[in-house]
């Protein structure tokens, strides 16, 4: 059995410690007062299995985690076998020692969300704060499903996301390469037959650019890709500061075609967080300080914070957010009625499941506008090439 290290006053108020052998730490608190002791601090003494260093578990099995913590605590399953059964299914072995962890510490006499809240990098303080909030609510299990249900939805929605850009994404890479390599290997092969009109003057200013950039590109090529990865490193470097994040966040929401699209979600994300914890007893200041981190957007959540500030004086959500400028006027007026009616937490993920349905529809109609015009712009620069290098033979045929 583990030993317990205890800080305790006895009848006679003088501070007494040392070591009890218990099962766990509420039986050796029992011991203690059975010996006439009043414990102040009770901590392991025994030395604790290393855990494993997690970063980060799928969301879609986050998801089926929670869901199913939340069968067996419905069906009546007690907490402590709910986590033993559930942790000894999963064969994600990140995921596994977090749920051993958790068994741990509450069998320690530690509530859910506190052992959950060690995790909270990987599970996330939303889950968090709606499982403290459902464990003194009383309403456990319907926290755990509403937090299955929303890691569910969010994750779909980010797989989509990244679904519908791929193809783009890929044809913009592909095109790039086949450009430079032509560019470099393809098009110094013709430079000794230019050789002649070069040194007449007569040769084309396109063919003049594409052989100095061809040029270029085969003696400093090495230099620019260490100078491109150098900048790379040093944006992605100043993109962690506040500075970066801020200019980064505005310029997510100014982009011509993919800014309604982050502003899209980012509000969706807000809106269903917010709901979601309203939904479960989270107080709406605390609820508001959580979906604010929620939009990852600091723009947005710099607009959220002034809103906390408001509610807190006593006044309403719906106007510092019409204020900022950032969110639309429809989601603004919806919000407003809905503190009016006292249906905030119900309208705000109906104005979810809108936004995200509208999002996706804009997303796909831009994704496939982005296809033809990345086709376009890939065929456009290979004609400018096989232009560039067919005006000069057609020039030295017609002189011949």
């Amino acid at each position: 059995m583990p030993e317990f290290r205890y800080t305790a006053r006895d009848q006679s108020g003088q501070q007494t410690s040392g070591t009890v052998t218990a099962a766990n730490r509420r039986e050796a608190a029992a011991i203690l007062s059975g010996r006439s002791v009043f414990p102040l601090e009770v901590e392991d003494a025994s030395p604790a299995p290393p855990e494993r260093q997690v970063r980060r578990v799928p969301a879609a099995l986050l998801a089926v985690t929670y869901s199913q913590l939340a069968d067996l605590l419905h069906s009546g399953v007690p907490l402590l076998r709910s986590l033993e059964v559930v942790g000894r299914q999963t064969s994600h072995p990140g995921l596994k020692s977090i749920l051993e962890a958790i068994h741990r510490g509450v069998e320690d006499g530690s509530s859910l969300s506190e052992a959950m809240a060690r995790f909270q990098n990987v599970l996330g303080e939303m889950t968090v704060s709606m499982v403290r909030a459902g464990g003194e609510g009383g309403f456990l299990e319907e926290a755990l499903a509403r937090v299955a249900q929303f890691t569910e939805t969010q994750d779909d929605l980010k797989k989509r996301t990244m679904g519908a850009v791929a193809y783009p994404a890929f044809l913009a890479v592909v095109g790039t390469i086949v450009v430079i390599v032509l560019v470099v290997f393809f098009v110094p092969k013709f430079a000794s037959l230019f050789a002649q009109l070069r040194e007449k003057g007569e040769l084309p200013l396109v063919t003049e650019w594409l052989l100095a950039i061809s040029d270029a590109l085969r003696r400093w090529g090495l230099v620019l890709l260490a100078a491109l990865v150098g900048a790379t490193w040093w944006t992605r470097r100043w993109m962690r500061t506040d500075a970066g994040r801020w200019w980064l966040d505005r310029l997510r929401l100014r982009l011509p075609m993919a800014g309604p699209i982050f502003l899209g979600l980012a509000v969706a994300r807000f809106c269903r967080v917010l709901g979601t914890l309203l939904h479960n007893g989270v107080p709406i200041l605390r609820s508001l300080e959580i979906s604010r981190d929620a939009t990852g957007n600091r723009v947005l959540a710099a607009a959220i914070a002034t809103a906390t500030e408001n509610i807190s004086a006593g006044q309403s959500l719906a106007g510092p957010l019409a204020a900022s400028g950032h969110f639309p006027p429809v989601v603004v007026e919806m919000i407003a009625v809905a503190e009016h009616a006292n249906n905030l937490e119900n309208v705000l993920l109906s104005v979810a499941d809108t936004l995200e349905r509208r999002t996706w529809r804009r997303l796909d109609l831009t994704v496939r506008l982005i296809e033809p015009i990345m086709l376009l712009i890939l065929a456009g620069v290979i004609l400018v090439l096989v232009i560039a290098l067919l005006l000069p033979v057609l020039k030295m045929s017609t002189t011949v």
